[in-house]
């Protein structure tokens, strides 16, 4: 399954539910400057001026990751790409990865402490809901680990922890874009977006994503659907069947554990669709049209690279650019004529700020 990590004006907060693999990985509103490293990590680049070095934070000869994650770490999506990404980089180095799941928000401090009793070098959190578990960073337990934070605007910077953000109507505003491009050349002028509960971050993600569309396709429409619930399939198949019956073309499952089986419905009739956060374009059940990629595993292995090179800096806030880093980022599955050019345009004036996507945004009212 896929699925924002990050719109999201919060992915994180979906959990993300988007266990379906969403993007996500933070809440920022305006990931243009990233927030000033607080005083007592300004001191060295290693470990945010704690003097500990990285990646063998605690000198014991061996380097260990410990993952916690609020979600099921074989789901296939959102939060597996996270391990997925540690245990990938990890083998390659030599290292260790310690793992837990499914690890309830009210048992992050303790799972925490844990970890680091087990001698970790770093603690990495799979998404901003253990929050709960960053306090253990400035006990003596945590004193010799690094921490790896996808950011959320409930989340405040510490001295010993990095926290990791990109902005969310940048891809899903390049989403749009995408889905425009496809549209055009097949005359389609109606798109379809569901999703899970109806809040600030799912309401602006499907203006973000229209504005994008319109950018190819002024007068096209979207019908959003809201369905309570990002890992219910019944009712993701509900609402893509009645987005289908009023005539759109393309359907977006910004899901999480629902996405397959919005998607299938999808393709069942012929509409284009999306992946909320992965790359899926290799997949044949459901198949894909346009991959928007914002996994929080791509976002974690450029991190533990950095980590290897004794840079990964505590006390920062990384913030991840369409357009300039290599995720986020949009791909279209079967480009056709020039629309992979097109769309590698559009995102490098995102990047460079040519094209404001909270600007487009707010033009839709």
């Amino acid at each position: 399954m896929t699925a924002r990590s990050s719109l999201w004006r919060c992915r994180a907060a979906i959990g993300l539910a988007l266990a379906g693999g969403l993007a996500l990985s933070g809440c920022a509103s305006n990931a243009a400057t990233a927030p000033k490293a607080t005083a007592a990590a300004a001191g060295t680049a290693s470990a945010g001026g704690s003097g500990l070095n990285e990646p063998d934070v605690n000198g014991d000869g061996k380097v260990v990751i410990g993952v916690l994650s609020p979600g099921d770490i074989n789901d296939h999506g959102f939060y597996e790409s996270f391990v997925d990404s540690a245990d990938a980089f990890a083998k390659e180095k030599g290292w260790k990865v310690i793992k837990r799941g499914s690890v309830p928000a009210g048992d992050a401090l303790t799972a925490a402490r844990a970890l680091c009793q087990q001698h970790v070098d770093m603690v990495a959190l799979a998404a901003g809901e253990l929050k709960a578990a960053i306090p253990a960073s400035e006990e003596p337990v945590c004193a010799k680990t690094a921490w790896y934070v996808p950011s959320s605007a409930n989340i405040d910077q510490t001295p010993r922890i990095l926290l990791s953000s990109d902005n969310p109507n940048q891809s899903l505003l390049a989403a749009g874009y995408a889905a425009g491009l496809k549209m055009k050349a097949a005359g389609y002028t109606k798109a379809g977006f569901v999703t899970g509960v109806k809040a600030d971050f799912s309401v602006l993600g499907a203006k973000a994503f229209l504005a994008g569309i319109r950018e190819v396709v002024p007068k096209a429409t979207l019908v959003s659907t809201y369905t309570g619930d990002f890992n219910d399939s019944a009712k993701a198949k509900e609402a893509t069947q009645a987005q289908i019956s009023q005539g759109a073309k393309v359907i977006y499952p910004y899901l999480g554990g629902a996405t397959d089986a919005a998607a299938q419905l999808a393709n069942a009739n012929g509409a284009l669709t999306l992946t909320p956060g992965t790359d899926r374009c290799a997949s044949t059940s459901p198949k894909f049209d346009i991959s928007v990629i914002f996994s929080p595993g791509d976002y974690f292995h450029a991190a533990l690279e950095n980590f290897a090179k004794d840079d990964l800096k505590m006390g920062t806030k990384r913030v991840w650019q369409l357009g300039v880093d290599p995720y986020p980022t949009i791909k279209i599955c079967k480009g056709q004529g020039d629309e992979d050019q097109q769309l590698a345009q559009f995102m490098k004036k995102i990047g460079t700020k040519a094209i404001d996507p909270e600007a487009e945004v707010k033009r839709l009212g």
